[in-house]
């Protein structure tokens, strides 16, 4: 298996992708490419003293930047390193492409430049999201379009569902869809019909999800538009850093409390560790012709070593041909229930 990384994502690069490969490289038997510029990526490496052939250098002369606009960036920067890399993916010279540059260029150039699956209206940037005491769920859309109809929705739910079986090996993941109500009555015109469509699928459709069951781990696969997801995550974010920060606080209050922080600092760790980003890995796009995972712009080594590694099975488990196949089959059922209403 080989593995692009955009040598130049992020707010931190080139140095912490570099640090983050290194990392990963004593852990897995793949080859790792950078892409950037050569020069600097070859310094970091002798900064980490890196002798080995596991880890190979792709020049690339430019970078996008997080101010430079999506769509003109890709067009333009044609020896940019995340176009570069996307390419690279596109001819089949990479199986996984992670970056933490800019989240539109990203997004734009896999639909661009990949191109998407047969059947797939949006491609969607889909997001972690932890839950108390138990295993992520995943939330699809985390904000690659902020507008869905009821098809895009029901996409979603299928793409989602694939990449929780293929890549977190969980069975028959449940999939919710985010609404205002469980009842089937209750939402937008939009948000009904997509209930009625995930229904009618094999899929393991349990219903709509009010928002305050999904840190509960209501579903595996929570469905939504791009602008619920997005608000819903940066909700959860400034929440949960804030009851930490104000806990934080309380435990600095006097002698008494000081002493109770000490006896529970594993504890508090470990909740702190629930809602670290860098832990859980990246997050796919799904929809495109390539496998691809977006990290957070501002990860560090560890966030970048950890994304490589949990990304592998997205590379390794054909989750791109098993959505081609599934949009087929459901392609294929749609002509079928045509026919049968018009006879």
């Amino acid at each position: 298996m080989r593995i692009i990384l955009d040598g130049m994502g992020g707010d931190h690069a080139p140095a912490e992708i570099v640090k983050g490969a290194v990392q990963a490289a004593e852990l897995i038997p793949h080859e790792l490419v950078l892409v950037g510029k050569q020069e600097e990526i070859e310094e970091e490496l002798r900064k980490c003293k890196y002798t080995g052939d596991q880890i190979k250098v792709v020049n690339a002369t430019d970078v996008i930047t997080m101010e430079d606009s999506p769509v003109k960036a890709i067009r333009r920067k044609k020896d940019a390193s995340l176009v570069v890399a996307l390419n690279m993916i596109k001819d089949g010279e990479g199986d996984l492409l992670i970056s933490g540059g800019n989240t539109g260029a990203l997004v734009v150039g896999s639909r661009l430049l990949l191109g998407r699956i047969d059947g797939i209206d949006r491609p969607v940037l889909a997001s972690i999201y932890p839950c108390l005491g138990k295993e992520p769920s995943l939330l699809v859309d985390a904000g690659a379009s902020s507008e869905a109809k009821a098809n895009n929705l029901l996409e979603y739910g299928l793409m989602g569902s694939i990449f929780v079986e293929k890549v977190w090996g969980r069975e028959n993941p449940r999939v919710g869809l985010v609404n205002l109500g469980v009842e089937e009555t209750k939402g937008t015109a939009v948000t009904k019909d997509a209930h009625q469509k995930l229904k009618a699928t094999d899929l393991n459709f349990v219903g709509n999800v009010e928002a305050r069951e999904i840190p509960k781990s209501a579903c595996d696969v929570i469905v939504c538009d791009g602008f619920v997801g997005n608000v819903i995550l940066k909700l959860t974010e400034g929440l949960a850093w804030n009851i930490l920060k104000v806990v934080k606080n309380k435990m600095m209050t006097n002698i008494k409390t000081k002493l109770a922080a000490v006896m529970l600092k594993t504890q508090l760790m470990e909740l702190k560790d629930d809602f670290d980003y860098e832990s859980y890995g990246g997050a796919p796009i799904l929809g495109v012709n390539g496998p691809v995972i977006k990290i957070h712009g501002s990860s560090t080594a560890s966030a970048v070593k950890n994304a490589i590694i949990k990304g592998i099975p997205y590379g390794e488990e054909n989750v791109v041909e098993t959505i081609r196949t599934a949009m087929l089959d459901l392609a294929e059922i749609a002509g079928e229930e045509e026919e049968i209403a018009e006879e």
